[in-house]
């Protein structure tokens, strides 16, 4: 009776959510840092037994381009891809190529360049006969260019089941401070004609965005498109890659809730990740992107798992929140309280047979970080847990106080796809908010 009043009681202060610092161990496995120089906005393309690894433009080249034969690497700088841009064009701020194939063998390369007569960042298109190129440009002017929505970026390729084939791109409205918007456009199977009219899929509406989404990618996961894009400054630590998932090409495509992949998710073991792009194949998929490196003077590619949880996207080495109230309980119970994640927490675990069960997702099968957010307010307590009913390991909670919510850290090992995470009384008591994994 005690613990239920001090519950209520405590219930009526608030305190700030703070993290609190916890030893190193062996845990999760984090991005790898694959080109450790310059090579910001990755395209990834596997062509046969080889992976061709595209970036904005640097000290080599309009396009550089590496290659490998793991994706791990090691990788291998090549020549300039792209080494005369259009004539429509101006050099030295080439960004964001991608490159795909097209169906009759030849690969198509959409980059972005400073428009002479327009003043603004456009998308042009080249073709070559080998993924390393020379690229050739394909015609006298931009494929895409509006200067009244301050030019377009960031293009790249997507084509659906039936080998209809589109054109993803952003408008650049945040340099002449306008909104930003995502586009899909059909194009013929050249790639290089456009067909109809372009849909609007998104346009920055969050404050996280600071008026910017760029970067679009496109993949289908069962019934699911699911557009990649990144969000905020690129300069820095804010710069964040999320998604957006549809049941139809065209839309409406509803946001995450949160990003994917941020500085805070993968505890700084990168920094700025963004520049997406998706690999897709049958032996696991991952996603490639860049990250700020010595001291911010260049952005590194870098590769991390990724899997799919009920076609939603999840990269390995980066926090996914699962409430601990919408598990399932056993003589235990769900209390709201305002200070907590989502409103609600687990409280009154407080007997021998109280158990909470939460079920997670992992990529790849292997060792994983559970961080999981308490509050203890009647001096330390300790759970035990469990991963999918084997062995038992002991969590334990220094005293915080009620509705003072902070984290401690377990490693685990979870097997590819979902897994359950039981966490059961064992001495004194403790709620329970959240459980992250990375």
């Amino acid at each position: 009776m005690r613990r239920v009043l001090a519950c209520l009681v405590a219930a009526l202060a608030a305190s700030p959510f703070v993290i609190a610092a916890q030893p190193a161990s062996a845990a999760t496995t984090p991005a790898a840092l694959v080109i450790g120089s310059d090579f910001p906005d990755p395209d990834v393309i596997k062509v046969g037994g080889t992976y061709y690894a595209y970036s904005t433009n640097n000290g080599n080249g309009n396009v550089p381009v590496a290659t490998a034969t793991s994706l791990t690497g090691p990788w291998t700088r090549r020549p300039d891809a792209l080494p005369t841009l259009g004539a429509w064009a101006s050099g030295g701020r080439t960004w964001a190529p991608d490159v795909s194939q097209r169906a009759d063998g030849r690969f198509l390369l959409y980059y972005t360049a400073r428009s002479r007569t327009v003043g603004r960042q456009c998308i042009g298109a080249a073709l070559a006969s080998s993924p390393l190129g020379p690229f050739a440009p394909v015609g006298t002017g931009p494929l895409v260019c509006n200067g009244g929505e301050g030019g377009d970026i960031d293009a790249s390729s997507f084509v659906d089941g039936t080998g209809l084939r589109y054109l993803l791109y952003k408008d650049d409205g945040n340099a002449i401070g306008q909104p930003t918007s995502l586009w899909l456009q059909q194009v013929a199977a050249d790639g290089v004609t456009l067909q109809g009219a372009r849909v609007e899929l998104l346009r920055n509406d969050r404050p996280e965005e600071a008026g910017v989404i760029e970067a679009p990618v496109l993949t289908k996961v069962g019934t699911r498109y699911v557009l990649f894009y990144s969000l905020g400054g690129y300069g820095g630590d804010g710069y964040q890659t999320s998604y957006a998932t549809s049941t139809s090409l065209t839309g409406p495509y509803a946001k995450a809730y949160r990003s994917l992949l941020t500085t805070a998710s993968v505890d700084g073991a990168v920094r700025g990740p963004g520049g997406a792009d998706v690999v897709r194949e049958a032996g696991g998929d991952h996603l490639v992107f860049h990250g700020w490196i010595n001291n911010y003077s260049a952005r590194g590619m870098y590769v991390a798992a990724l899997g799919w949880a009920g076609e939603y996207p999840v990269v390995r080495g980066s926090r996914v929140r699962y409430e601990t109230e919408r598990g399932v309980l056993n003589h235990c119970a769900v209390r709201n309280t305002a200070t907590a994640s989502q409103g609600q927490v687990v409280a009154y675990i407080d007997y021998a047979d109280s158990w909470v069960d939460v079920t997670v997702y992992a990529p790849r099968a292997g060792g994983y970080t559970a961080h999981i957010a308490y509050a203890a307010g009647y001096g330390d307590a300790t759970h035990t847990l469990t991963v999918n009913g084997g062995a038992a390991q002991v969590v334990g909670y220094p005293n915080t106080g009620w509705e003072t919510w902070r984290q401690v850290r377990a490693d685990v090992t979870l097997n590819a796809g979902w897994n359950t995470l039981r966490l059961t009384h064992r001495d004194r008591w403790a709620e329970l908010d959240f459980i992250e994994i990375a």
